[in-house]
């Protein structure tokens, strides 16, 4: 049997974990941009907020998923998808 010929630079690619350098450069122009404009952005968002306090607080909300990450939700189930139980040993019995 021949073996599969690989490309001269398979396995050259970027190391995992490792961010992409044009996404890096994008969020940090974009970041710099709303440091910048921090001032305009909250008089605009009190301007907002006079005529509708809802959709300020939903603004407000939708701009912190991008400061602060959101949690997902995770739910622990015992075997056959049934409660988890637990069994407690009395210290004096633990090994």
């Amino acid at each position: 049997m021949t073996e599969k010929r690989k490309p001269p630079n398979a396995g050259k690619g970027r190391v995992k974990g490792v961010p992409n350098k044009v996404t890096s450069d994008v969020r940090k122009g974009f970041q710099l941009m709303v440091e910048s404009s921090v001032p305009e952005l909250q008089r605009w968002l009190r301007r907002v907020a006079i005529k509708d306090p809802a959709r300020a607080l939903s603004i407000v909300a939708d701009m912190a998923e991008f400061c602060i990450p959101k949690l997902s939700r995770t739910e622990i189930t015992g075997k056959d998808g049934k409660p988890v139980t637990v069994q407690v040993t009395p210290p004096d019995q633990a090994l």
